[in-house]
């Protein structure tokens, strides 16, 4: 069987012994979709709100279903919605007394199925089960995050480049301190590209005009993947998804600088086609290794 064979195989099996199918999942009375929202609620933390928009962006639901739902959990007494103190604009969302005692009964029987369906497991299988739905887990959410172009003022795409600088200055042996504040080069013609999951940064990666080599080159910075989400192939994902923008913007040669501590970047760069070349005129001075590819326009 091929790739999506296995996961459509997977899916049916799963949905059907954790009891999705069932209109009440789990005998608590409400469908899977609605105890979800209601589990996220409860992830936030006690002393903290939710917005409206955050639940949607983390579930990826429209607006319509989501107030739907939020409606049913508000006249079972689960949660209370009010407006932002901070934005009227907003909207925000709270578990109730019951909501809490309702999101810890979740817990409890999704706790106890798990339970009942690893029991007839050995703990040798029970490792091979858990490795398993770890690295599943892992590559499906990566094929299935979000890319999307960001100024470089965006607060996530900042706080992505702050995870990497901050990186790289622990792992460079001379540090990398920069002196000011974190924020990406807004040069004429740079882009950059942001990846979230669950409305959180775990890739980022950008492209900027090499005007010191020639116009039909463009140099890509600041590839940074979060530790957390490395060996599912997202730096790759991110890595072809500039290479796409780049020819997009009729570049027909790629540069980039690295630094040799970043062994599994270097070995990325070179899976993906990428040659060394010797240092070139606007980078980086710290980087060690430098590296070019050339591209096809798209037809």
């Amino acid at each position: 069987m091929n790739t999506t064979d296995v996961l459509r195989r997977f899916n049916r099996t799963y949905t059907q012994r954790i009891g999705v199918l069932e209109e009440s999942f789990l005998g608590t009375g409400r469908p899977l979709a609605v105890s979800r929202l209601l589990f996220e609620i409860g992830t936030t933390d006690a002393e903290a709100d939710v917005t409206v928009r955050e639940l949607r962006e983390r579930l990826d639901l429209d607006s319509g279903h989501l107030s739907r739902m939020l409606r049913r959990l508000e006249t079972d007494g689960l949660v209370a919605t009010s407006p932002d103190p901070a934005d009227q604009r907003r909207r925000v969302v709270r578990l109730t007394d019951a909501g809490r005692a309702a999101r810890q009964d979740l817990d409890d029987r999704s706790e106890e199925l798990a339970a009942r369906i690893v029991a007839p497991l050995t703990d040798r299988q029970r490792e091979r089960l858990t490795a398993a739905l770890a690295t599943a887990d892992l590559l499906v959410r990566a094929a299935t995050v979000r890319l999307r172009e960001v100024p470089p003022e965006d607060p996530l795409g900042r706080a992505a480049l702050g995870h990497y600088l901050k990186e790289i200055d622990a792992r460079f042996p001379t540090g990398y301190r920069l002196t000011g504040p974190v924020v990406a080069a807004a040069k004429p013609g740079s882009t950059y590209v942001l990846a979230t999951s669950d409305t959180e940064p775990v890739a980022y990666g950008g492209l900027r005009p090499a005007p010191a080599l020639d116009g039909d080159t463009i140099e890509i910075k600041r590839m940074w993947v979060h530790p957390d989400w490395r060996g599912a192939g997202l730096g790759s994902r991110m890595l072809r998804h500039l290479e796409g923008l780049a020819r997009d913007r009729g570049a027909t040669r790629l540069v980039l600088d690295t630094n040799g501590v970043l062994e599994e970047a270097i070995a990325m760069y070179e899976r993906s086609g990428y040659r060394a070349i010797d240092r070139y005129p606007g980078s980086d001075p710290h980087a060690t290794h430098f590296f070019e590819k050339e591209l096809s326009l798209p037809a």
